[in-house]
C-alpha cells in the first residue's frame, strides 16, 4: 500500500507539471519590467559605445547580452519634459510639461497606471523631478526637484524623509528591496531612476581619489568658436570656461574664489557649493577634503600665471573627473541589480532598459549641459536587455525616440496601447521581426529666457540630415549634413547645392508638426504661462 501510495502521489505531480506546462504554452508568463533611467547620462560616457572616455562593465553587459541602440533620441532635451513623455508616450506640448517649471498632470493617463490595471506590480524608486505624488505607482521613493548627492531627502509614499548615505546607493538599495518585498505571483514594473550624473557632481567617497586623477582626453570641437552656426550657439550660456560655477561644479571653495577674484557665475553658486557639501556628516566631509583640498592648493598656487587656455584645460577635467566619478556608481548599481535578479532567477523573464532623460555634452563645442537639438544634446544611451526575445549583441540604428516607451512596454505586456499614444512599440523592431521603421522625428525645446538661454526652437531629424528653426527673438533656420558634417559645424541651410533637400525637410517638418498635433498656437499659450511664472 505505501508503494501504490507513492506512485500516486508522484502520477499527481507529474500531472500538474504537465497541466502547468500546458497552461504557459498557452499564456506566456507575462515579462517583468525594469527601466533605469540616469539623469543626464551622455552615451559617450557608457564604454559600449566606443568613445573611451570611463568603463561601465556592468552597462556595458547589458549591451553585450541586448540591444545597443545608436541613433535613440529624446523629443525635448530636458529632465522633466523628457520624463513626462516617458510617462505619458505624447510629446510635451500634448501631455503639458514643456519645461522644469511648468506643473505635470499626474491625472492624466501614464503606462504605469494601464499596467497597474493589468494586474502589474509598479514601483517608482529616485528621481522624477516633477510636483505632486506621483501616480500609477503602488510605491514611490522619490527625491524632491534635483534631489541631493549626500544624506539626501526622499519622499516615500507621500512621507518625507531623509536617508544617510549616498544618493546613488540608497536609490540602488531601495529598489532591490521593493523586489524583495513584492508580491512573486505578479508581474511587476519598476522605474529605477537615479539623481546621477547630474550638476552639480559630487561622486561617492570610494570614487574620488582615483576619478581626480583621471586624464580624459579633450573632444575635437572643445575650443569652438561657432563659425557657421547662427545666433543659438554664439550666445547660449553653457561655455565651461565663461559659464560653469567655480564653487559648485569646479569644487573651487568660496573663500579662495574670493582669494583669487573669481567671481560668481551665477548667485546661488557659492551658496550651491555650501549646502552640497554641508550635507555630509563630519566624517565624510573630513574624506572629502582630504582628496580636494590638495587639488585646490594647487590651482591656487597657478591660477594667476593661467591662460585662458589652461584655465579651459583645467576647467575641463575637473567637470569631467566629477562627472565620471558620479557615474561609476550608477555602473555598480546596475551590477548590483543583475547580480540579484540573476540570483533569483528573474534574469530571463525580467526586461531590462538603460537610458538617460537626454544625452548631455562632454565638452564638445566648449559645453556643458543639453538642450539643443545638436546630436550630443538629442541622442542619448538606449540598452535593452531580454533574452526571450533579443538576440544578444544585437545594434540597431534606427531613429526611436523617449515617445516610444510607453508603447513599448504595453505592448511587451500584453496590454492594448491607447490611440492617443504618440510613440510606437520598438518590440519587433529589436527582435528583427520588421525592418521597416519611421525615417523621420520630431524635436521642440521651450524654456527660454531661462538659465543656459538656449533659444526656442524645433526641427526635425532624418537618418542623414537635420533641420531646425531657431525663433521667439530670432528668426533662423540650419540645415546640417550629419554625413558630411557629423560635428555640426557648418549649417547650409543657404548652399544652394542642398536647395533640394531642404524644400524636401520643410515639407516633411510640416507634415510632421500635423501628424502629431502641434502649432505656434501651442508655444505662445506655454510662453504667456512660462512668463507669468
Amino acid at each position: 500500500m505505501k508503494s501504490y501510495s507513492l506512485i500516486s502521489s508522484f502520477l499527481i505531480q507529474l500531472l500538474c507539471i504537465i497541466s502547468l506546462q500546458a497552461q504557459e504554452s498557452v499564456s506566456p508568463k507575462r515579462p517583468n519590467i525594469i527601466f533605469i533611467m540616469s539623469d543626464d547620462h551622455a552615451y559617450q560616457a557608457i564604454s559600449a559605445y566606443g568613445h573611451n572616455l570611463n568603463k561601465t562593465p556592468n552597462i556595458d553587459q547589458l549591451a553585450e547580452e541586448g540591444a545597443l541602440f545608436t541613433r535613440a533620441t529624446v523629443t525635448n532635451s530636458l529632465c522633466a519634459p523628457s520624463r513626462a513623455v516617458l510617462l505619458t508616450g505624447k510629446h510635451s506640448f500634448i501631455n503639458g510639461k514643456v519645461d522644469n517649471v511648468s506643473r505635470f498632470d499626474w491625472n492624466q493617463d501614464n503606462f504605469p497606471k494601464l499596467l497597474q490595471k493589468a494586474g502589474y506590480q509598479t514601483a517608482l524608486i529616485g528621481k522624477i523631478h516633477m510636483d505632486g505624488l506621483p501616480q500609477g505607482f503602488d510605491h514611490s521613493a522619490v527625491l524632491i526637484d534635483q534631489g541631493e548627492y549626500y544624506n539626501p531627502n526622499f519622499i516615500i509614499n507621500g512621507q518625507k524623509k531623509q536617508l544617510k548615505g549616498y544618493v546613488t546607493d540608497l536609490t540602488t538599495d531601495m529598489a532591490i528591496q521593493w523586489l524583495k518585498d513584492r508580491q512573486i505571483d505578479q508581474p511587476f514594473c519598476l522605474l529605477y531612476h537615479q539623481k546621477a550624473p547630474h550638476r552639480e557632481w559630487l561622486p561617492a567617497l570610494r570614487h574620488i581619489k582615483e576619478y581626480t586623477q583621471l586624464k580624459v582626453k579633450e573632444p575635437a570641437t572643445l575650443y569652438d568658436d561657432y563659425h557657421g552656426r547662427g545666433t543659438a550657439a554664439k550666445t547660449a550660456e553653457m561655455n565651461i570656461l565663461k559659464d560653469m560655477n567655480w564653487a559648485a561644479d569646479n569644487k573651487v571653495p568660496p573663500h579662495i574664489m574670493d582669494e583669487l577674484g573669481l567671481k560668481e557665475r551665477l548667485d546661488w553658486d557659492k551658496n550651491a557649493y555650501k549646502n552640497n557639501l554641508g550635507r555630509m556628516t563630519e566624517e565624510e566631509r573630513a574624506a572629502w577634503d582630504a582628496v580636494y583640498n590638495p587639488i585646490i592648493e594647487k590651482f591656487k598656487a597657478e591660477y594667476p600665471s593661467m591662460s585662458a587656455q589652461e584655465q579651459m584645460q583645467w576647467r575641463y577635467q575637473r567637470y569631467m573627473q566629477d562627472y565620471l566619478g558620479c557615474i561609476a556608481s550608477i555602473d555598480e548599481g546596475v551590477g548590483k541589480l543583475m547580480a540579484y535578479l540573476k540570483a533569483n532567477n528573474l534574469s530571463d523573464n525580467t526586461i531590462i532598459v538603460y537610458t538617460s532623460d537626454q544625452g548631455f555634452y562632454l565638452g564638445e563645442h566648449g559645453w556643458f549641459d543639453k538642450r539643443f537639438m545638436y546630436e550630443e544634446s538629442l541622442r542619448t544611451p538606449l540598452i535593452v536587455r531580454y533574452p526571450k526575445e533579443i538576440k544578444a549583441g544585437t545594434r540597431i540604428d534606427k531613429l526611436v525616440q523617449n515617445l516610444d516607451f510607453a508603447p513599448t512596454f504595453l505592448d511587451y505586456a500584453g496590454v492594448d496601447i491607447p490611440s492617443d499614444m504618440q510613440g510606437a512599440s520598438f518590440r519587433k523592431l529589436v527582435s528583427n521581426e520588421i525592418s521597416s521603421w519611421r525615417d523621420a522625428i520630431y524635436y521642440t525645446y521651450y524654456e527660454y529666457p531661462s538659465i543656459h538661454m538656449v533659444k526656442r526652437h524645433y526641427g526635425i531629424r532624418t537618418e542623414r540630415y537635420k533641420l531646425i528653426y531657431f525663433y521667439y527673438d530670432v528668426d533662423e533656420w540650419e540645415l546640417y549634413d550629419l554625413k558630411n558634417d557629423p560635428q555640426e559645424l557648418n549649417n547650409v541651410y543657404n548652399d544652394s547645392n542642398y536647395a533640394d533637400i531642404k524644400k524636401d525637410l520643410h515639407a516633411r517638418l510640416v507634415e510632421l508638426r500635423k501628424q502629431y498635433g502641434d502649432s505656434d498656437e501651442h508655444d505662445a499659450r506655454f510662453l504667456k504661462a512660462y512668463l507669468k511664472n
